[in-house]
């Protein structure tokens, strides 16, 4: 594997070389690095479907929360746990969204799961409050991104170097002791050496938290969040117009959260309680992300990108597993258990779980496009390759506790680190992708392939046993699109995608508990219109993929590991609209609004489920052929509207999900486990207002979940749990 990785660079950086060496130097008004969408204008010009929120959107609702961002982006899926966002469950038209594990999550362009290849679950996700930007990929034009390319692509946007001196500061203060906290501040400046540019920035925010632990009403279940980071770049003064920049940042975060829920009376009647046996539950992490990115732009028909970059994520999630040996999904089901979760049954012995873990991720990654014409065609081919080691450590033990029956628990049993589970994971891969935009009059033609080459690793320290795979898959597909006039385009392709296996699952020698890649095929057919002088912008679109050997997570269920869950279907059509109407007259201030909807069909046409290695994925229940896809609403719309006035403004967005099932079983009434069953539909309102002091001050305000919706938004990890209540911040935000 070294061996072939070597040769790859060798390659790599000499074709890298030969373009360079054969292209004439030219200066270009502004060197602009390859991007995912690359902004709202270049939406319409993509083969697929697309979505770009930008600093406007990202700063109208105050939000951190990156569900309640994303819940305006039609054919994207959200599942609630946490009320805070904190472990978003992402699911891109229909595809498995447990801990995002189906989707490829970026940040500037870097894989940002712990281990994108050994353990994508995302038990870290970039924080979308310190974010300039989010970039979403739902079709044909994601085949430059992997390793997961049956969902589609995320890529979180930080913030960039401002080209001027620039500080900027917001603070609120909210509901439930909530802080948040976000200032940065940088500069460009020319030198004798070239033009140099920093950023420092901080983001911060706390809570106490919108739970109450039965019998410690005192103790937090909130969170606390700090992050800080720093940009550097270098343009130097040289006749090749190039840019060094350097990104390192820091998450430290820790948590007072659980994967208990609720039974489902006390899940109706206490929405907001804890059970007693989970004063102990926290989860603890530091995360650090970095990259050093080499920009090039040779001449005005080349530009090149060379990219090193390094992850690591740290986490102890130390939280209640078992209460008297019963799973807490079943014992939510028995009333006496229900009690000694409670700590009302004296001598009842709770395991909790140390779920210690250490990942990291580096590599390289070349890329570069060149712009060429072949008689009347126009050609821009762009090609890269990566290459990428990621690896997850498992280090658990379980500690026990037994009950005085008054509330309270006591430490009896401490148990010994990397006992419960020590093992390693481990996936190095070569990832090559090539892909031609080929213009021909008004059609625009975009083929492109894929292909990985990885090697798995898996070690068992306490088995005693190592394994060692290979698994070669490949993407890709065509994807058009065709001017119909100056506001009208179709587009659409067809498309086939992956998803890869653990290296414990594929490497495993017992064919019964062997995983193999979940593959699908994929089609679109849209419309956009788009009439910048009526404020107007539309799009319409229908969608087919047919997964194939369905990767079902383990993650966020707590037990077992992924297994296919067979194969599966999923159709339906994306429509949004946005309008202006203020704008249009020609008033003196604007009126935006919008209107998102997906109708989605998401259905399971075959099962193996009563394999028994099934049993803890999201097809527990015995999925049948006909069933619904868990966690995929038929309904999904989105709806807002902002007035914008020269000193003042305010916004409203609603979002309404249909019910959806816990589990593959789609089980209404008898259940086995409280992870059965379905989710009731809900309606959240939020709304927020600013008004302008200056120039340079802003006071901001606003309410999420304004009606106060108590809502029940998921049965895992461990049960029902409900949403966030209604929550109420003010602060400000100051610009110079």
């Amino acid at each position: 594997m070294k061996k072939n990785m070597n040769r790859t660079i060798a390659l790599t950086a000499c074709s890298l070389g030969n373009l360079a060496a054969i292209t004439a130097t030219a200066e270009n008004e502004q060197l602009t690095p390859l991007t995912v969408v690359g902004g709202k204008d270049r939406v319409s010009e993509l083969v697929g479907s697309a979505a770009y929120l930008g600093v406007e959107d990202m700063r109208q609702q105050n939000y951190t929360n990156v569900n309640r961002l994303l819940a305006k982006v039609p054919g994207v899926y959200t599942r609630e746990e946490d009320g805070y966002g904190l472990f978003p469950n992402l699911s891109i038209r229909g595809n498995l969204g447990t801990r995002s594990e189906k989707t490829t999550v970026m940040e500037d362009g870097i894989l940002m799961a712990p281990a994108p290849y050994s353990a994508p679950g995302a038990y870290y996700s970039p924080n979308a409050g310190r974010m300039s930007g989010i970039e979403v990929l739902k079709g044909s034009s994601q085949v430059k991104y992997g390793p997961h390319t049956t969902g589609g692509v995320i890529n979180y946007l930080s913030t960039p170097v401002p080209d001027k001196e620039t500080f900027y500061g917001k603070f609120t203060f909210g509901s439930d002791n909530t802080i948040l906290g976000h200032a940065y501040y940088g500069n460009a400046v020319d030198t004798k050496h070239g033009r140099v540019g920093y950023l420092l920035e901080m983001h911060y925010q706390s809570t106490d938290g919108f739970r109450s632990i039965q019998g410690h009403g005192g103790q937090s279940t909130g969170f606390d969040r700090i992050e800080p980071m720093l940009k550097m770049f270098w343009e130097p003064d040289t006749a090749l117009k190039q840019r060094l920049e350097f990104k390192v940042g820091y998450t430290d975060f820790d948590a007072d959260e659980t994967y208990l829920g609720l039974s489902e009376s006390d899940a109706k009647s206490n929405p907001y309680d804890r059970y007693a046996a989970t004063k102990f539950d926290n989860i603890d992490t530091f995360q650090t992300r970095s990259y050093l990115k080499w920009t090039a732009e040779p001449s005005d028909v080349l530009k090149l990108e060379a990219t090193a970059y390094y992850n690591r994520f740290n986490r102890n999630w130390y939280k209640l597993n078992k209460v008297d040996g019963s799973s807490l999904h079943s014992a939510l089901l028995d009333p006496a258990k229900v009690n000694a979760l409670r700590g009302q049954n004296a001598g009842t012995v709770i395991d909790v779980k140390a779920n210690n873990r250490d990942y990291y991720s580096y590599g390289l990654q070349f890329a570069g496009q060149y712009d060429l014409t072949a008689g009347n065609v126009d050609h821009s081919i762009t090609g890269g390759v990566r290459l990428h080691r990621d690896r997850v450590r498992r280090f658990q033990w379980v500690d026990k506790y037994t009950s005085d029956g008054a509330g309270d628990f006591n430490l009896t049993t401490s148990g010994i680190p990397g006992s419960d589970s020590n093992r390693r994971q481990q996936t190095d891969a070569i990832a090559v992708f090539v892909e031609d935009s080929i213009k021909l009059g008004k059609l625009n033609l975009r083929p492109g392939v894929r292909y990985e080459h990885l090697n798995f690793k898996y070690e068992d320290f306490n088995g005693g046993t190592s394994r060692r795979d290979d698994l070669d898959v490949w993407s890709g597909g065509m994807g058009f699109t065709y001017e119909l006039g100056e506001t009208d385009s179709l587009f659409g392709g067809i498309y086939r995608g992956v998803s890869t296996p653990s290296p414990k699952g594929y490497s495993e020698t017992n064919s019964a508990k062997q995983t193999d890649e979940e593959t699908s095929i994929s089609y679109e057919l849209g419309w956009r219109y788009n009439n910048s002088d009526n404020q107007v912008g539309f799009e319409l679109v229908g969608f087919y993929t047919d997964f194939d050997n369905l990767l079902a997570p383990a993650t966020g269920v707590g037990v077992g590991d992924p297994a296919n869950g067979g194969s599966a279907k999923v159709y339906g059509i994306e429509a949004q609209l946005s309008h202006d109407p203020a704008s249009k007259a020609g008033k003196g201030y604007r009126l935006p609004m919008y209107v998102s909807a997906t109708w989605t069909q998401a259905i399971i046409t075959s099962n193996n489920a009563a394999d028994p290695k099934n049993i803890f994925t999201d097809f527990q229940g015995g999925s049948t052929k006909g069933n619904d896809i868990p966690y995929i609403p038929e309904w999904k719309i989105a709806a807002g509207v902002g007035i914008d006035l020269e000193k003042w403004g305010a916004n409203l967005d609603a979002t309404w999900t249909s019910s959806m099932y816990g589990t593959g079983g789609n089980q209404r009434d008898s259940v086995t486990s409280t992870r059965e069953g379905l989710v009731d539909s809900s309606v959240l309102v939020d709304m927020s207002a600013w008004y302008q002091l200056d120039e340079n001050w802003k006071i901001i305000g606003g309410i999420y979940n304004v009606f106060d919706e108590e809502n029940i938004v998921s049965l895992v990890p461990e049960g029902p749990r409900n949403g966030r209540g209604r929550h109420l911040y003010a602060g400000f935000e100051v610009q110079f």
